[in-house]
Order: structure tokens, then C-alpha cells, then sequence
């Protein structure tokens, strides 16, 4: 099956790094013209060369906080003013912080939910009016497989992802009648940035690949996901052979979540 995407403008935030840019890259390949959202200039123009030889569509960059209302707002009148639509909103921006309940101030679960949740309500709110009016749109929540089964020192993260799966099942129910597709892609173990800034705090010697084998061992497909499958589902989802899928939250986890 050959998915493409051509004549669509996708928009990706956390773009410019690990899964975000495997997904920018392979809707790039697949015709896309592709926003990517991110924080760090420099981080956005290196994502940029990097894909570039790929890209069959247009690909332009944006420094942007998702986690400030203010800036969401301003960045998506540009990219709206770049491209003239946005048909695909992959909310994809966030992190991993996990601790034990007692140590998640308010200040620590309103940031996590202001970069995870409300950026995905606001994003999705923003680019809403235009699907509709073109009776096409696709949204996906990048989330964990955290959202289906918490665990003891899950927070705040976990709580973030189980929202934002909420979102997304609320979002499919109304985006049907106009032709609005969402869906969710729960991370398992793949090799992305936060796995090599860990591996680099350890301190350890071990090299990456064995570091990544070790953590690997346990997954029942025996290895660690790479951010190619990952991007590989998101490109499907947002194409026309999906057009049948939506209020589904699908794990690209190996077999690893305990929760189907």
C-alpha cells in the first residue's frame, strides 16, 4: 500500500527531535507540506537539513512554547498565513516526568498539564473551524501507554496522557459528522531523545545499542520500537486509507502494555 499525503499541510509539535521528527520526515516523504513546532531554534533548523533530501512538499519551522496560550495562538496565524490550511495536527509535544504522588506540587502537574493537555485542546481548538469547513481533518494525540495503565509513581505524567486520551475519544465523537478523524498512538519502548539523554546522565559505559538491548529484553517482540514504525502508523492514520478509524487509541508498544 502506497500512503500519501499529498496536497495536505500538516502541523507537528516537539518536531524537531525523536519521534516528531520521524513523523515530519515521513509525511515530508509521503507529500506533505509539513509545519514543525518546537522551542529551540537551532534544534528546528538542524531538524529542517536533516530532512530535507526527503521532503516532497514544503517544510517550514516554528519556534514555539505549546505550553503558552499566547504563543500557540500567534504561531498557528503564521503557519496559517504560510500554508493557507491545516489538514493534520499531531499533538505530539511533551515529556516523561514520573514521581512518586507526594512530590507533584501544583506547580509540577500544572505544567505538565499545560504542555500535554491544554496545548492539545488549544492547538485542536484553533485548527477546528477549518476542518470542518473542508469536511477533512485528522488529529492525533501522541500519549504513553501510561493513559490505559497507571502505575505507583506514574504522576504527573500519567495523569496528563489518560486526559488526553479522554480528549481525544470526546474530540472523535463531535469531529465525525464532519469528516474531523482522531485518534491516539500510545508509546511504548522506542528509541527517541529522552532515551539518550538518560542514557548520557547515567554516566554509565555501556554503549547506546546495548544500553537500548538491555531495555529491550522485556518488550515481547524482544527489542526496543524504532521511531520510523512509530511515524510509519501516524502517516497511516492520517491518510485516506484510515478514513474508516477514529476514537481508537492504538498502542505502538511491541506487545509491552498490559492493556489492549
Amino acid at each position: 500500500m502506497d500512503i500519501r499525503l499529498d496536497g495536505l499541510t500538516a502541523l507537528i509539535t516537539g518536531g524537531s527531535k525523536g519521534l516528531g521528527l520521524a513523523m515530519a520526515a515521513e509525511f515530508a516523504a509521503s507529500g506533505a507540506d509539513v509545519a514543525i513546532l518546537a522551542r529551540d531554534a537551532a534544534g528546528l533548523t538542524a531538524a529542517k537539513a536533516g530532512i530535507a533530501d526527503l521532503a516532497q512538499g514544503r517544510i517550514e519551522t516554528y519556534v514555539c512554547d505549546v505550553a503558552r496560550a499566547d504563543e500557540i495562538s500567534a504561531t498557528v496565524e503564521r503557519v496559517m498565513a504560510d500554508f493557507g490550511k491545516i489538514d493534520i495536527l499531531v499533538n505530539n509535544a511533551g515529556t516523561s516526568r514520573a514521581m512518586p504522588f507526594p512530590d507533584a506540587t501544583d506547580e509540577i502537574f500544572q505544567a505538565d498539564l499545560d504542555l500535554k493537555l491544554f496545548a492539545a485542546i488549544r492547538l485542536s481548538r484553533l485548527v477546528w473551524p477549518g476542518m470542518q469547513a473542508r469536511k477533512w481533518g485528522r488529529i492525533i494525540n501522541v500519549l504513553n501507554v501510561g493513559a490505559k495503565a497507571q502505575k505507583a509513581g506514574g504522576a504527573p505524567t500519567e495523569v496528563s496522557r489518560a486526559a488526553g486520551m479522554a480528549l481525544m475519544k470526546i474530540l472523535s465523537k463531535e469531529g465525525a459528522p464532519h469528516g474531523i478523524l482522531v485518534n491516539a498512538l500510545l508509546v511504548g519502548l522506542i528509541d527517541a531523545d529522552q532515551h539518550r539523554q538518560r542514557h548520557a546522565r547515567s554516566g554509565a559505559n555501556t554503549p547506546y545499542a546495548d544500553y537500548l538491548a538491555k531495555m529491550g529484553a522485556n518488550v515481547p517482540l524482544g527489542r526496543i520500537g524504532r521511531p520510523e514504525e512509530f511515524a510509519a502508523m501516524a502517516c497511516f492514520l492520517c491518510s485516506d486509507a484510515a478514513s474508516f478509524i477514529s476514537g481508537t487509541a492504538i498502542n505502538v508498544d511491541g506487545g509491552m502494555s498490559p492493556v489492549v
